[in-house]
C-alpha cells in the first residue's frame, strides 16, 4: 500500500519538471515505499516464552510447631518470609536484519525467601535438597542463622520491610536465599530439606576434632607390644596391625 502511495505522490511532485521528472519521481516513491512496506509487512516478528501472571508460593499456616533437633537430623524447613519472585527478561534476535528476524524473549525468574528450620542454637546446616536433590550450596546466595539470641535481623528482610521492621528471629534457627533461580524447578520454590547439626550438652561444643586411625584398636597407642591368649599355645597382638 505504501508503495502504491509513495510512487504516485512521487508521479505528482516530479511532473512538475516535466515528463522526465514523473518518471524520476515516481521511482524515487516507488523505492520509498516498499522500504516502508517491508518494516510494516515483512519486519520482526516478536515470540515470547512462558510468563508468569502470579508468583507461586506455598502457603504457610500460623502457628506451625518449631522443630527441636538432637544431634544431626534431616527435617523440612517451614517458610516465614519471601517476596514476590523477581523477573529477568533476555532478548535474542534470530535471523538475519534484512528480513527482519524474529526477536524471541525469555523469562528467569529468582525467589527472595526464608526457612524457619528448628529450634536454634546449632552447629551449622550439613547438606540441603530441594526436590530430593541435593544443591550445591556455593552456586547460590545464601545465609545461615543458627539461632542464636544475639543475632540480627537479616539485611534482605530489612531492605524490603524497612529499618526496625524486620524480625530478627532470635532462637530459631532459619535461613535466607536471597535470589535463588526457579528455572530447574518449575519457576516455583521447591520443597527443602535441610541436614542440620545441632550439638548438645557441654562436652560436645567443646569438641574441635576427632583423631581416628584406621584399623587401630583400645591399644592402638601403647608403645609396647600388647598380647592376647586366644587359645592354649596361641596368642596373637592387639597393637600390630603391620607386619
Amino acid at each position: 500500500m505504501a508503495t502504491l502511495l509513495l510512487q504516485a505522490a512521487g508521479a505528482a511532485l516530479g511532473s512538475v519538471f516535466g515528463p522526465v521528472g514523473a518518471i524520476v519521481g515516481r521511482a524515487a516513491g516507488a523505492l520509498a515505499g516498499s522500504v516502508v512496506d517491508h518494516a510494516l509487512l515483512a519486519g520482526s516478528s516478536t515470540v515470547r516464552a512462558t510468563h508468569l501472571a502470579t508468583a507461586r508460593i506455598p502457603g504457610a499456616d500460623e502457628g506451625t510447631p518449631i522443630n527441636r533437633v538432637y544431634g544431626s537430623t534431616r527435617i523440612g524447613g517451614t517458610m516465614i518470609w519471601a517476596t514476590r519472585f523477581e523477573e529477568q527478561v533476555t532478548t535474542e534476535r534470530k535471523g538475519g536484519k534484512a528480513s527482519g528476524g524474529t526477536r524471541v524473549e525469555t523469562f528467569r525468574y529468582f525467589a527472595n525467601v526464608a526457612f524457619g528450620i528448628c529450634e536454634g542454637e546449632i552447629a551449622c546446616i550439613r547438606r540441603i535438597w530441594a526436590d530430593g536433590k541435593e544443591i550445591d550450596q556455593t552456586a547460590i546466595e545464601m545465609r545461615v542463622y543458627r539461632g542464636t539470641d544475639a543475632q540480627q535481623p537479616d539485611p534482605l528482610i530489612e531492605a524490603k520491610q524497612g529499618a526496625g521492621n524486620a524480625p530478627a528471629y532470635r532462637g530459631l534457627a532459619y535461613v535466607v536465599f536471597e535470589r535463588l533461580p526457579l528455572d530447574t524447578y518449575g519457576n516455583r520454590i521447591p520443597l527443602l530439606q535441610f541436614e542440620v547439626v545441632r550439638p548438645v550438652g557441654a562436652l560436645e561444643s567443646q569438641l574441635k576434632a576427632v583423631c581416628i586411625i584406621p584399623g587401630a584398636t583400645e591399644h592402638g597407642y601403647q608403645p609396647v607390644a600388647v598380647s592376647e591368649q586366644s587359645g592354649a599355645g596361641s596368642a596373637r597382638l592387639l597393637n600390630r596391625n603391620t607386619l
